[in-house]
């Protein structure tokens, strides 16, 4: 069995990118919540700066939709190289 690339791809991309919008913008109405999380995701995409409104939380969507798509791709690549042959 073979997994879709483009499939999984999509798929953790969605995810992700969905999960660090709610995030960010249950962080706007709360402003404690999330509020660790959302530090980190500044360390590791550049041009996000943390929490700050709306346009933060598009930029970190962005990101995250970015990341996951390579991310899903590359694990469903790799999956399907392990994988072989096999039934």
């Amino acid at each position: 069995m073979t997994l879709s690339i483009k499939g999984l791809a999509l798929t953790v991309g969605i995810l992700w990118g969905a999960c660090c919008f709610l995030t960010a913008v249950v962080n706007l109405i709360w402003p404690s919540y999330g509020e660790g999380f959302l530090t980190m995701m500044a360390s590791l995409y550049p041009g996000y700066h943390g929490p700050a409104g709306l346009g933060a939380a598009i930029v970190l969507t962005l990101y995250a939709l970015v990341d996951g798509l390579v991310c899903g791709a590359l694990i469903a690549w790799l999956y399907n190289k392990l994988a072989g042959g096999r039934a």
